[in-house]
Parts: structure tokens; C-alpha cells; sequence
């Protein structure tokens, strides 16, 4: 159909050259569109999300929320993400429109060992038609990032970010900032926008040379481009900002025009599409476990419906693509003997999905305080990683590729101290990231972990009023004394900061890596339990809470 379209047009150029009137030349050109016959305006537009993916390979243990209890199933993997895409491709193939939306390059040992290059081909043999970075796709720096991107067969768009000339002042953008595409006469307008914060959520090095604007900065001009200049028929913004910051798009002025934002960043997975002001919003989950669907039904060339679900990617149901497990396996053999590696055990499932308390940073704290000692150790809210099951013998098998699935930047252990006033205030910031009233200044992760320290807080309250009780080892907390504190030190952060905590005293790095540090304490202490202790403890909300999100029609299941 475009190819007819390009064709019309062109003898219709070569008639305006010898002669033709512009306004004769502007009606038939308005004619070609509507001479099409009607059976090819007719149908559905299909357009497929993942997201967040975080080099997941293969099959693994998803959680689910069913209930009011934990359950897990078996979902995802590449071969099995790579049949469910081709089959629902085959639903409506000449009109189906498949992307991934970030994060793509980072999560897994295999992604550390090749700096993320092996997963270029995977992605290309999964035939997307549109790409958007995730904000940890910095994560070997700009120009790998640019490498990375630049080897994906399909398109990519970002609006916000830009290449830095120096001093924090912005060039040109890095990628395109838009992509139009026409099935069944509708012209279709996607439009790219990733994480601003992303020089503060994560090292600043990373993305050092990059200058990141928020969206509001350009999203009306782009906006009104696609809607006036090229009359698209609809707009869908292709976002990583994390579905809290996703809603206060949705809700603000700028976005009138923009029929759907496709999310990402939090994982979350939105079943049935959050309606903003604007728009609607959707965001289809983690780790290959799930694919969004939207349909739209066209009839004589115009969008009269559509419709949302959210498919679970069950390997039982998407049974693998031989091509892919082929791939997967080259990809793999140099390194599937250290991926294998077992480096030990836990008596309890390890995951983190919940926003206030999970068990894979439990683990993680439990080995810090051992391992240093400091008063207090920290960990960042951390989103990535899937589950690890129990086998039938009682025990979750804790391999080394797990434990890059579980701390992928293997950090430098740092330590330092602090007052009990600057770790007062240090904390109402910290919740104040994680639960503002006002989405737009909710950060992306989720609630800072530690041991040694105790805290109950209502995570709806004002900010500076959240904190109710704050102890450490038990006693309450001294607003005068210093507490000796360790946590894992970020490449480029001030000699001063330790997780976002500015100030403090005496800091210096040990000898200790994150990985090191684990290891040695899965070897002394497997199996290990790593309970729920709540030592951070809502007392406005269920210790549960899967989401940040508060008063749409949402809840993570």
C-alpha cells in the first residue's frame, strides 16, 4: 500500500512538472487516499510492547500477586518471547507493529561479560520495528550505548536526549526524536522519551556526555508537529519514565493530542489502561514475562475502537522458536560455565518486588553487616531481578549468574559516618523520592533497604512528617551522634555520598566488591535465610505494597 501510494505520487510530481496547477495537483493527491478500495481500510492495527527486559535468556520464576499471597509461575525467556511475538504477528501480519521500550543491555552476567553486545542479535532476531533506550542502557557509557543502539536493524527514538557540548549545554539529539508509520490508511506518530533523572539515579559517569531535558521541555512542539504538520491520526508516546512520572504526563496540558503512552522503568504491569487527562497509559511488566497488545479497530480508514490486554509470555503455551535456542546457545557456550557456577544456597525464595521489604535485599544486608559491621548498611531500592525458587529439596541454588541478575554493577564497598540528624533528614528525602503526593517527583526505585537501623513511617503523610520512629540497634536514634555506616560506592558520586547521602564524614573504600563481599558470605553462611523483619515498617499501608502508585484504577497483580 505505500509503495502504491509512492508510486501515485510520483506521477502525479512528473504531471505538476509539466503543467499541472498546484491546487489540481493537491486534489489528486487527496484522491489517492480515498480511491483505495475499502477492503484495505478495513481491520485492526496491532502494536506489541516489552520492556524492561534486563537480559533475561531464559525461563524463569515469575511472582504473582494472587489472592493476598505470593505465587509463582514459570514465564518468559527469549525463544519463548520470540514465539509468542511471531504468533501473534501471524493474528494480523501485514498490520503489526512490535517494540521494546529499554533496558535492553543490562542485568545478567552474560550482559557484563560482552558489554551487552550479545544481545544485538537476539533483539534483531526478534524482528522489532521500533526501539526506545531505557535508562540503563548508559550503563557501559555513551559510546557503547550509541554502538549498541546503532546495531539494532530497527528504528530508534528519543526526544530528550543530547549530546553535550561541554558544561552541560546541549547539541544535537542523539537519536531521531520521532517515527511514522501507515497501516490501513491510518498515519500512526510514535514519538520517544526516556529518563531525566537518569545522572541522578545512577552513576554519573555512565552517562557522562549526554545531556537529558524533561519531556515537557519539547513535548508540545512535537506534539503539535504530528498533529498539524503531518496529520498523523494517532499519536502514542513510547516512554521509559516509570509510571508514576508516566501519569503526571498523561495529566499535564502538553500531552492533549497523544492518544496512548506505552510505559516502562517500573515494572508494573497494567492489565487495563490507566485513563490520565490526556491519555491513556499502559506499561506490560518485566523480564520477557509479558507482552502488551493493543488493537485498534479501523473501519473505511478510520479508528472507530480499541482494546488492551496484557499476555502473559507461558512457555508451555509459546513453546521456543528452535532458531532462537540455537542463537541463545552460541551466545552463551563461551560463558555457561561460569553462569552455572554455584556459589550458594537459600531456605526462602529470593525476590524484590515489593516497594518496602524483599528478601533478595535482605540477603544483601545480611552479607554487608556481616562482612563490615558498620552501625548501619545500606542498599539502593533496586527493581531488577526475577525470582529464585525453592528446589524440592528446600533450597533456592544460588549461582553466579544469579548473582549478576541480583547486583549487576559490581560496586566497591565504601564506608563512612553520619549524624543522626543528617540520617533523619537523608531519610524523609528518601521516602519523599519514593511516595510524593506529586508523581512527578516520585523517583524511580523503590524504598532505600538497610540493617541496623529501625524506622516506621506513613508513606502518605506530608513530606517531613513520614517518620514516626527511628531506632538504631534498638535504641532510639541520636540526633547528635555519629554512626558509622557502609554501603556500595557509585563511579563518579562525591567522596561524600554514600546512597544519595550527602555529607559524610570519614569515607573511604574498602577492599571489598559486592560480589566478593557475597560470595564469601555464601560460602561461610549457606544456606541462608533471609527473612522479612520489617525493619522499615508502613504503618499506613500494607507491608505488601507492590506499587508506588496511588488513586488511579491499578493494582499489581
Amino acid at each position: 500500500m505505500q509503495s502504491r501510494r509512492k508510486f501515485l505520487q510520483s506521477s502525479l510530481f512528473a504531471t505538476a512538472a509539466a503543467g499541472s496547477s498546484t491546487l489540481e495537483l493537491s486534489e489528486q493527491i487527496k484522491q489517492t487516499d480515498s480511491d483505495k478500495p475499502e477492503s484495505l481500510l478495513n481491520g485492526k492495527i496491532t502494536f506489541l510492547q516489552t520492556t524492561d527486559v534486563h537480559c533475561q535468556l531464559h525461563t524463569h520464576d515469575e511472582l504473582f500477586w494472587e489472592n493476598d499471597k505470593v505465587v509463582f509461575r514459570k514465564a518468559g525467556g527469549y525463544a519463548h518471547l520470540a514465539a509468542a511475538l511471531d504468533t501473534l504477528r501471524m493474528e494480523n501480519p501485514e498490520n503489526t507493529i512490535a517494540m521494546d521500550t529499554g533496558d535492553m543491555f543490562q542485568g545478567s552476567l552474560l550482559s557484563v561479560k560482552t558489554s551487552g553486545h550479545a544481545f544485538v542479535p537476539l533483539l534483531n532476531a526478534l524482528n522489532y520495528d521500533l526501539f526506545l533506550p531505557g535508562n540503563w542502557e548508559v550503563v557501559y557509557y555513551k559510546k557503547n550505548m550509541q554502538k549498541l543502539m546503532g546495531a539494532l536493524l530497527a528504528p530508534k527514538i528519543c526526544a530528550n536526549m543530547y549530546h553535550d557540548l561541554g558544561d552541560g549545554k546541549k547539541g544535537e539529539l542523539i537519536f531521531q526524536p520521532y517515527q511514522i508509520m501507515h497501516r490501513l490508511g491510518i498515519k500512526i506518530g510514535f514519538l520517544g522519551y526516556t529518563d531525566p533523572l537518569v545522572p541522578l539515579r545512577q552513576s554519573p559517569l555512565y552517562s557522562k556526555g549526554i545531556v537529558y531535558t524533561k519531556p515537557e521541555e519539547n513535548l508540545k512542539t512535537y506534539v503539535n508537529l504530528l498533529k498539524e504538520q503531518e496529520q498523523c491520526d494517532f499519536v502514542i508516546i513510547l516512554s521509559h519514565l516509570g509510571l508514576s512520572q508516566q501519569i503526571a504526563l498523561g495529566n499535564h496540558p502538553d500531552c492533549e493530542g497523544v492518544n496512548y503512552i506505552f510505559g516502562a522503568d517500573t515494572h508494573e504491569r497494567i492489565r487495563k489502561p490507566i485513563q490520565a487527562k490526556y491519555t491513556k497509559i499502559v506499561e506490560p511488566g518485566a523480564f520477557g514475562s509479558f507482552i502488551g497488545k493493543l488493537d485498534l479497530t479501523v473501519k473505511n480508514g478510520q479508528i472507530v475502537g480499541d482494546t488492551y490486554e496484557l499476555i502473559e509470555v507461558n512457555p508451555q503455551k509459546y513453546l521456543a522458536k528452535k532458531e532462537v535456542v540455537k542463537l541463545i546457545s552460541e551466545i552463551e557456550k563461551p560463558f555457561k560455565k561460569d553462569i552455572d557456577q554455584i556459589i550458594g544456597y537459600s531456605t526462602l525464595p529470593l525476590y524484590r518486588y515489593f516497594v518496602v521489604e524483599n528478601t533478595i535485599d535482605n540477603l544483601i544486608v545480611d552479607a554487608l553487616k556481616t562482612k563490615i559491621n558498620s552501625d548501619i548498611v545500606l542498599s539502593n531500592g533496586f527493581r531488577f531481578c526475577p525470582p529464585l525458587t525453592l528446589n524440592k529439596d528446600g533450597k533456592a541454588v544460588i549461582t553466579e549468574g544469579y548473582l549478576f541478575d541480583m547486583l549487576p554493577v559490581d560496586a566497591v564497598i565504601r564506608t563512612g559516618t553520619a549524624t543522626g540528624s543528617q540520617l533523619l533528614e537523608w531519610l524523609e528525602k528518601e521516602l519523599q523520592n519514593v511516595f510524593a503526593q506529586d508523581a512527578s517527583k516520585r523517583f524511580g526505585g523503590w524504598l532505600i533497604r538497610f540493617k541496623g537501623m529501625q524506622m516506621d513511617f506513613k508513606a502518605f503523610e506530608q513530606l517531613g512528617k513520614r517518620i514516626q520512629k527511628v531506632t538504631v540497634n534498638g535504641q532510639p536514634l541520636d540526633l547528635q551522634k555519629e554512626y558509622s555506616l557502609c554501603a556500595c560506592e557509585r563511579e563518579g558520586d562525591p567522596q561524600d555520598m554514600l546512597c544519595r547521602l550527602k555529607g559524610v564524614q570519614n569515607a573511604q573504600n574498602t577492599n571489598y566488591t559486592l560480589h566478593t563481599m557475597m560470595k564469601e558470605y555464601l560460602k561461610d553462611f549457606s544456606p541462608v535465610t533471609p527473612s522479612l523483619r520489617a525493619d522499615a515498617k508502613i504503618l499506613d499501608g500494607p507491608q505488601s505494597l507492590l506499587s508506588q502508585v496511588t488513586g488511579v484504577d491499578y493494582q499489581f497483580v
